[in-house]
């Protein structure tokens, strides 16, 4: 199965895909990934004793900011008006991770799973700002798409999930 590449036209110049014949729909997609940490940055983070403030609060706020600053960043995107974005936090002590999620909801004609993946990405990215005078160590990984619901290519459900 052979994909044709939509970012480009006939010459090879980038464009915006022209989605105004494409339907209406629902759409939402989810994205993950993991940030793992020293053991100093998980007490802190847990006792809520990080300077900077409320980590998992701010990181939280910061991934629904950027979640809407996507066309912003990715310059083929086109703006999306965002109906839902949820961005949560699961922390696994034993093994100094916590997981950022991140579920992004339309309805309109183009998904929204590059939304959903900039919020994880700044999620993240979040934490390790506000706790980098800790640890400048900590490791952001296994960032993915999770799942994806509506448009043409209908259901995904990332098989190869971290």
């Amino acid at each position: 199965m052979s994909e044709q590449l939509t970012h480009f036209d006939e010459k090879g110049n980038a464009i915006m895909v022209d989605v105004s014949e494409k339907g209406h729909t629902s759409r939402t997609a989810t994205a993950k990934g993991k940030i793992l940490v020293n053991l100093a940055v998980m007490e802190q983070i847990l006792a809520g004793n990080v300077k900077k403030g409320d980590v998992l609060g701010v990181a939280r706020v910061a991934g629904i900011m950027a979640v809407k600053q996507t066309s912003n960043l990715i310059p083929m995107c086109h703006p999306l008006m965002i109906q839902k974005c949820k961005v949560d936090f699961e922390i696994d002590a034993q093994n100094l991770a916590i997981t950022a999620s991140c579920t992004v909801k339309t309805e309109g004609q183009t998904g929204v799973e590059m939304e959903a993946l900039i919020g994880v990405n700044i999620a993240l990215l979040t934490i390790y700002d506000m706790c980098k005078a800790i640890d400048k160590t900590m490791e952001i990984t296994q960032v993915h798409l999770e799942e994806k619901i509506g448009g043409k290519s209908g259901h995904f459900i990332n098989k190869k999930e971290g």
